[in-house]
């Protein structure tokens, strides 16, 4: 048996959703939906992996009728498809406290995302973050839909505002998953990014043009994907990941077939062994009916 035919076989899809599974309105597509149901009745299981926190990422789902396993913050957090935490890996408190000085050196703001929630400790910076990350994903949305997506983050609780981080992590039980770090300074950005990626146990990724995501070096989408996958007796071979951006290399890399979304980065393709449609055009229906349920191996030859 070829390496091809291996990985054409299937039993595992794992799909990034901000500029993957979500089109320019933030919301699956019916087609995108079918595809995944689809999937899950041949008998494939469907993780999605994610950049969001479990409260932010469930709603669009839930919308669309899905229900699956979550790949949440990087990998910070997986949940089983009853929401159960199943797997959760934090940020230590000094290795925390080594990141926050370099942040603060480089004046750099931050959000917190921790197992109870995302937090911000100045709202009209979390619009700018929560707009260079639509704009980015999703080109084309309008600042008033922006500004009504982040009028319902705070209304529903996905994101909340807080005098001090110090007073959300003092608290018993909170444990710190990702550290999302906003400048539209690139020569700032990139340097905290070097500075953030020698702490130890830190891993350092990216979801969007001016932002860094840093996590627990273990807190990412590839080795929970790994691990889930491991759990549930797939190889990776046998496993297909779909995503756009640098936070999903880490499963794109691994697995026996990564797709690269049309609108995805050059350097995502490059590592990818098949381009679909971009995120407003069905991309991942397109690649689960294409690559997965059509076990086609011939286009990948």
């Amino acid at each position: 048996m070829t390496n091809t035919e291996k990985r054409c076989r299937v039993k595992m899809i794992a799909i990034d959703m901000d500029g993957t599974l979500l089109n320019r309105h933030g919301q699956v597509s019916a087609e995108n939906a079918r595809a995944v149901t689809e999937a899950q009745a041949s008998g494939i299981t469907v993780v999605v992996a994610t950049g969001r926190s479990y409260k932010e990422a469930l709603p669009p789902l839930m919308a669309a009728g899905i229900t699956c396993p979550l790949i949440c913050v990087n990998g910070a957090e997986v949940r089983a498809e009853t929401g159960e935490i199943v797997r959760s890996v934090p940020i230590p408190p000094q290795t925390y406290e080594e990141a926050e000085a370099i942040l603060r050196q480089e004046d750099l703001y931050y959000e917190l995302y921790t197992n109870r929630g995302t937090f911000t400790n100045d709202r009209e910076k979390a619009f700018g973050v929560l707009r260079d990350f639509i704009q980015s994903a999703f080109p084309g949305t309008d600042d008033q839909a922006i500004r009504e997506a982040d009028e319902r983050r705070f209304s529903t609780g996905e994101i909340s505002p807080v005098d001090t981080y110090a007073a959300v992590l003092g608290r018993s039980g909170e444990h710190l998953y990702k550290l999302l770090v906003f400048s539209r300074d690139g020569q700032k950005l990139a340097r905290a990014s070097r500075r953030l990626a020698a702490v130890n146990e830190l891993s350092v990724s990216s979801s969007a043009n001016h932002n860094l995501e840093v996590t627990h070096r273990l807190a990412q989408k590839g080795i929970a994907l790994w691990e889930l996958a491991d759990g549930l007796g797939v190889a990776l071979e046998e496993t297909m990941a779909i995503g756009d951006s640098f936070n999903d290399l880490s499963m794109l890399r691994i697995v026996g077939l990564g797709v690269a979304m049309g609108n995805a980065e050059d350097e995502i393709k490059r590592v990818c062994a098949v381009v679909t449609g971009s995120n407003d055009q069905h991309g991942v229906a397109r690649a689960i009916r294409e690559w997965a349920l059509s076990q086609n191996c011939s286009k990948l030859q």
